[in-house]
C-alpha cells in the first residue's frame, strides 16, 4: 500500500468494528529495505518481520501492495514472502491474502498465473455469490465491493484448480474471492477494508504523482460522477460481514487447535 499509516488505520477499524477482541501487530518485510535504512515512518508504526516468530499469531493477513504490474520474480523481497507463506502453512495459521497478497500467494501455493488487465479495474461493482459456505455467509447475491487493481489472476486456472473453491466474481468474471479446499486460506481481491474516501484518495495520489498521465476514474462510486463529488460507501455491509466471518473462523480455529493439543 502507498500510504502505510492510512492502510493500518483501515484494517484496525474494520477488525475492531467486528466486535471481536483483537490485538493487531503490523509487520514490514526487512528484505524490502536491504541496503537502505528503514524509513522512520515505517519503523514507527510497524515491526520487522521475523519469520520464526509468526507461530505466536492466531491468524495472519498479507495485504496488497502497489506492485501488481511487476512480475513476481522482480519483487525484491519475494523470497521473504515465500518463506513467510511456508511458515504460515507449516504452523497451520489461518491466512487472509488481499489483492497483491492474494496474487502472490495463489501463484506460489497453487501455480495460478497473473496477467495485466487492459485497463485498471477501478470502482464499485456488484459481485455474484457462487459459494456462500465460507466468508461470504450472509452476503446477498449482487453485493457491492470496491475493486482497484491493474492485474488479475487466471480465472480458468482458479476454476479448474482442484484445491480451490471459487466463491465470487463480478458480473464480468473479475475475481472477488476464492478459498482453499483443505487449508484455512482465503484469497480476497476486492479492497473491502477501504473506507468511504479510499477510492478518491487513490485516484488523486496517482494523478498527483504523474499529472501528465490519464488515469481511470473510480466507477459507480460518486453521487455526482461528472464532478467526482459525494463518494458513496456502498460496501459497508459487505465489509462488516466479511471481516466478522473471518474473525469468527479464526476464533473457531483457535478452539480447534487447543482441543487437538489437549
Amino acid at each position: 500500500m502507498h500510504d502505510k499509516q492510512d492502510t493500518q488505520q483501515r484494517f484496525t477499524h474494520v477488525l475492531t468494528a467486528t466486535g471481536f477482541p483483537v490485538s493487531i501487530t503490523y509487520l514490514y518485510p526487512p528484505m524490502h529495505y536491504t541496503g537502505r535504512q528503514v524509513p522512520t515512518t515505517v519503523a514507527a508504526i510497524s515491526e520487522p518481520l521475523v519469520i520464526p516468530e509468526v507461530k505466536q499469531f492466531d491468524a495472519f493477513i498479507i495485504t496488497g501492495a502497489p506492485i501488481e504490474q511487476l512480475p513476481f520474480d522482480q519483487v525484491t523481497y519475494i523470497d521473504e514472502i515465500h518463506h513467510l507463506i511456508d511458515e504460515l502453512v507449516k504452523q497451520r495459521i489461518p491466512q487472509l491474502y488481499i489483492c497483491w497478497g492474494a496474487m502472490v500467494a495463489a501463484n506460489y501455493l497453487y501455480g495460478i498465473k497473473k496477467h495485466l488487465l487492459p485497463e485498471k479495474l477501478f470502482g464499485v461493482y456488484p459481485n455474484q455469490v457462487l459459494d456462500d459456505r465460507g466468508l461470504l455467509n450472509g452476503l446477498p447475491n449482487g453485493f457491492l465491493a470496491p475493486h482497484a487493481r491493474y492485474a488479475e489472476l487466471d480465472y480458468r486456472q482458479v476454476v479448474d484448480a482442484p484445491d480451490l473453491i471459487l466463491e465470487s466474481t463480478t458480473v464480468g468474471n473479475h475475481l472477488f474471492s476464492f478459498r482453499a479446499r483443505h487449508r484455512q486460506q482465503n484469497f480476497l481481491f476486492a479492497h473491502l477494508e477501504y473506507g468511504r474516501d479510499a477510492l478518491i484518495k487513490e485516484y488523486r495520489r496517482e494523478k498527483n504523482a504523474y499529472p501528465d498521465r490519464e488515469y481511470a476514474k473510480p466507477q459507480h462510486y460518486f453521487a455526482d460522477p461528472v464532478h467526482m463529488q459525494d463518494p458513496q460507501f456502498k460496501w459497508q455491509l459487505a465489509q462488516k460481514l466479511y471481516f466478522r466471518n473471518w474473525l469468527q473462523s479464526v476464533a473457531q480455529n483457535v478452539t480447534d487447535e487447543q482441543l487437538i493439543k489437549e
